[in-house]
């Protein structure tokens, strides 16, 4: 009996002890990972640590973007003991509206939210006195805060982060993944009450890019400075500048007004501070668009600066539209006459020279109607109809600058073209991405050498003699372009006395240095033309370009009239506008809004000179020293090319002088 007893608790044990032997290999070894798994999963917490968001340096190394440590307060609405003491205590310490916050936290607790912020990056203050509440529930969290120390400089080129530190703009936005890094991995080990007892990373995350670019700090301040003043000053919507090296497409400088800062929310969705009117927002060029026709004139067809152009005495009819230049207008006249005095209807001549496909080729060559590729988001290509889709009169009117639009960065890689010998050159805006200088696309051949030496003298001449006298630089030759486009009123279906003036140059003459393209929207009157208005922008930032860069002066420091004066004399310069009769041109797919840039004859002008003017002597076959001697005997500056015998001299013998202009004199053996 006591042996079967003994069977049986025996067996009883054994059962027992296989049972637990049974249920150990289970938990230990059958599902020992999901057990350790469900550990964790109460017990660890992996939490993401977001990597500092990388600086953005302007070209010499000066912080233009940085990220700043701070520290945010969250909390999980479903742990609070009392949503009303709770939010009545956190607003009290932390500065907050106390219905708002308890709102919140109620909307967040009814929705079986875990997380809510309560608020991002408070004060050190602030931290202190909830560390000293000592309450569980209450998590402070390190975090970053994007800050811009220059405030709204360069806020169109560096754009903005939203509230979780992701780029929604410029090169925040187009950089963002390099700028944002990758982020760390953190294991936090808490206990019952999800007090943190350890934490462990598990990924070491990645700091983000340092970004350099072109920008000059100092120059675009300048250029920002002058756009401000001078849409304020004219009246304007709005403007832009561009100021780009013309040999590798560094852009120095990129303005756009108004403006805003990006340390502040936007105001609306539509704030019309964020629009970059350099590069997002295109516009009908008017006469700086002559260049571009002139150019295309000197490679296809037979034409030269000296060639003589019909202006048809300022009248000019093709099919049922008349053209009109003011003044009378200009009869019969050299080339370069045609492009220093804006004639529309000379402009017209030539582009009819050219032919449509050639233009429409050398247009395109140009770069325009298709994005230039700046590393900035929203960049405008501008309007330009497919050949099939021009009208009898789009030739005309293209050759002026009408029926197409562009963008302000776009006219500075034109310009770049003739500046720097005939080669298009995209823009660049990022110097180096972490430390690496990037790389930028090979230029494309345009124009040949010889052209564009032609253009860049021609250009001089505008800046000299003709509608761009504002431009002038003290002590620095200069070419450049006017332009003053009228503005189409799609309502009322006609042209307004609204416009958009322009000036397109660059400096020094022989061997540029930079580009710089202004930009007026929305001026009025003749206050508002590109000579008036545009003009006096291009001097004042083109000098302080000049002076960073440390170019050297390649003329003598003269004494020339005043601001006032050039502005008043160019006021009267651009006064010629198109008139388009009383059919207009078809412009439901691309609108012509008219040029407004011309000067008076030369023969007004040489019927009346004004007593600072004087007569140009011959100094072709004189030697240097005595072309020198004679100069100085008549009072005249003169600049020198070359040695030997004076070969060529611009202005030619006979033609007037006006006060503080200077004659060139080429010179050979």
């Amino acid at each position: 009996m006591v042996d079967r007893r003994l069977t049986w608790v025996a067996g009883l044990v054994f059962v027992w002890g296989a049972a637990i032997f049974y249920n150990l290999i289970k938990l230990q070894i059958v599902h020992h990972q999901d057990y350790v798994q469900k550990a964790r999963d109460r017990q660890e917490h992996v939490i993401q640590i977001p990597a500092a968001r990388g600086p953005i340096l302007d070209r010499a190394g000066r912080p233009l973007a940085l990220s700043l440590s701070t520290q945010s307060v969250d909390v999980d609405p479903r742990k609070l003991p009392d949503l009303k003491l709770n939010a009545s205590l956190l607003a009290g310490q932390l500065h907050m509206d106390e219905a708002e916050l308890y709102g919140r936290i109620k909307a967040a607790c009814d929705s079986h939210r875990g997380f809510l912020w309560v608020k991002r990056d408070i004060t050190p203050q602030e931290v202190q006195n909830l560390r000293g509440l000592n309450l569980d529930w209450i998590h402070i969290e390190p975090e970053s805060h994007r800050h811009y120390p220059k405030g709204t400089l360069a806020a169109h080129v560096l754009g903005g982060v939203d509230f979780e530190e992701s780029g929604n703009a410029g090169i925040e936005k187009t950089l963002d993944a390099e700028l944002r890094g990758e982020a760390a991995q953190a294991r936090r080990l808490t206990d019952a009450r999800h007090r943190g007892i350890d934490q462990q990373l598990s990924n070491e995350g990645r700091a983000g890019a340092t970004i350099t670019l072109t920008i000059d700090e100092r120059l675009q301040f300048v250029a920002e400075r002058e756009i401000a003043a001078a849409v304020e000053a004219h009246g304007a919507v709005s403007g832009s500048v561009v100021v780009m090296n013309p040999y590798d497409g560094q852009v120095l400088a990129l303005a756009s007004y108004p403006t805003y800062d990006p340390n502040e929310p936007p105001a609306s969705v539509l704030d019309p501070g964020r629009a970059n009117h350099a590069t997002g927002v295109s516009f009908e060029p008017g006469s700086v668009f002559k260049v571009i026709t002139l150019s295309a004139a000197l490679e296809t067809t037979s034409l030269g600066p000296e060639s003589m152009i019909n202006c048809h005495g300022g009248v000019l009819t093709l099919f049922t539209r008349t053209i009109h230049d003011s003044h009378g207008g200009m009869g019969i006249v050299p080339m370069r006459d045609v492009l220093a005095h804006s004639s529309n209807i000379g402009a017209i001549e030539i582009g009819l020279q050219v032919g449509r496909e050639k233009m429409y080729d050398y247009v395109r060559r140009f770069g325009f109607g298709q994005k230039t590729g700046i590393p900035l988001p929203g960049e405008d290509r501008g309007r330009l109809r497919r050949l099939p889709l021009w009208g009898a009169t789009s030739l005309a009117s293209i050759s002026m600058g009408q029926e197409i639009s562009v963008t302000t960065v776009q006219l500075a890689q034109a310009a770049s073209v003739v500046a720097n010998g005939g080669l298009l050159v995209r823009p660049r805006l990022v110097l180096k991405n972490s430390g690496q200088t990037t790389s930028f696309a090979p230029p494309v051949r345009v124009l040949q050498p010889e052209t564009a030496i032609k253009m860049r003298q021609m250009m001089e001449g505008v800046v000299l003699v003709g509608t761009g006298k504002g431009a002038r630089l003290e002590g620095y030759t200069a070419g450049g372009k006017t332009g003053s486009a009228q503005i189409y009123d799609y309502a009322a279906h006609h042209y307004t006395h609204t416009y958009n003036g322009t000036f397109m140059g660059f400096a020094p003459l022989t061997n540029p240095a930079v580009v710089v393209v202004v930009t007026l929207n929305g001026t009025h009157g003749q206050a508002g033309f590109g000579g008036a208005a545009a003009a006096p922008v291009f001097r004042a930032v083109a000098t302080e370009a000049l002076r960073i860069l440390d170019v050297p002066k390649d003329l003598p420091d003269v004494q020339r009239a005043t601001p006032t004066l050039i502005a008043k004399n160019q006021a009267i310069d651009d006064l010629a506008i198109a008139d388009l009769g009383s059919k207009q041109p078809n412009i439901l797919e691309d609108p012509a809004d008219d040029d407004a840039a011309a000067a008076a004859s030369p023969a007004q002008a040489a019927a009346a000179p004004a007593p600072s003017q004087s007569a140009i002597p011959n100094f072709r076959g004189m030697s240097l020293r005595a072309v020198l001697a004679e100069a100085a005997a008549r009072g005249l500056t003169v600049q020198p090319d070359g040695s030997g015998i004076a070969r060529v001299q611009d202005p030619p013998a006979g033609a007037v002088l006006h006060a503080g202009e200077r004659i060139r004199v080429q010179f050979a053996r």
